[in-house]
């Protein structure tokens, strides 16, 4: 039996690389066959990345069945897993994230959740010695995912240990990684080619507030004009996205890297209270700007309120 590795939904460059991570070190080291797949269309970063370290794209699947065998890295919440992931036989939990709760397990498991920015960084730890045998591109991969968490180490989300194991490495691969980071980010800021309800669930929670069901959605680039110019057609889709998606509204928040502040979009009155009253400021148009806020997971999410 092989096991199914693989993130959340709307994979970002954590939930594609880590998997082929994790996969690999199951396979090769542990003598578990393992295969990396993904719950949807990796984004523009991902994609970048992928094809920087030759890696091959997994095959991308709607649903898991009773008789799969499954790990979870880079998420523990039901909503961004397959639907029927309680039927399957979970391995194990590899997560740098909050724990939410609903995951029902056949047997116990192994968890592991640690407070760090990226878990890739976790992996590194976990795999121990077992790095040194990595091949060039999975150690590619965990850089990459740890420079894309962190921001390049300025998410406020970034411990010591991530920039640690980032540096290690770099050196190891004799990668520049300002050259590295500067070059994802310029691939994630890409959105071109997207339509406004792509954008819209690129990179998107669910999470409830007061009773609201949010689509809390962020887009993190070096970019940003290019966006918020867009900001009309954008929130007119917020309707339809929330509509189909069974939310009440949806928030995107649009992170400038470089600046380190992210635009809020405010198309009504109810997402004009939820950012007053979370953030502290003062909404006058159908746009506020929040400095300092980079990080849904330490920032955004933990402040919303109603």
């Amino acid at each position: 039996m092989t096991t199914l590795v693989f993130g959340h939904k709307s994979p970002d460059t954590d939930s594609t690389g880590s998997p082929i991570i994790w996969a690999w070190y199951l396979s090769e080291v542990m003598g578990t066959p393992a295969k990396p797949v993904l719950l949807g269309e990796p984004n523009t970063e991902a994609a970048f990345v992928l094809k920087h370290w030759g890696l091959e794209k997994p095959a991308i699947i709607a649903d898991v069945t009773a008789d799969d065998h499954v790990v979870i890295v880079d998420t523990n919440n039901p909503a961004e897993l397959p639907p029927s992931i309680n039927e399957a036989k979970i391995q194990g939990i590899i997560d740098h994230h909050l724990l939410v709760g609903g995951i029902k397990t056949k047997t116990p498991i192994d968890i592991t959740i640690r407070p760090l920015a990226c878990t890739a960084t976790i992996m590194h730890d976990l795999m121990g010695a077992a790095v040194a045998q990595a091949p060039k591109a999975i150690k590619g991969a965990m850089l990459s995912c740890i420079l894309s968490d962190t921001l390049e180490f300025r998410s406020p989300t970034t411990t010591p240990h991530d920039r640690a194991v980032a540096e290690k490495l770099a050196a190891d691969l004799g990668v520049d990684m300002g050259d590295l980071a500067s070059k994802m980010f310029e691939a994630k800021s890409d959105v071109s080619a997207f339509s406004d309800a792509e954008l819209l669930r690129m990179d998107s929670k669910e999470y409830t507030v007061a009773g609201k069901e949010l689509r809390v959605s962020v887009l993190e680039t070096t970019a940003p004009k290019v966006v918020l110019d867009r900001k009309d057609s954008l929130m007119a889709s917020m309707v339809d996205v929330a509509k189909e998606d069974g939310a009440d509204q949806v928030l995107l928040f649009v992170v400038d890297i470089i600046r380190e502040e992210a635009t809020l979009l405010v198309p009504n009155d109810l997402v004009k209270q939820i950012a007053e009253a979370s953030f502290g400021c003062t909404v006058t148009g159908d746009t506020v700007v929040l400095p300092g806020i980079m990080s849904r997971k330490k920032q955004i999410i933990p402040a919303l309120k109603l």
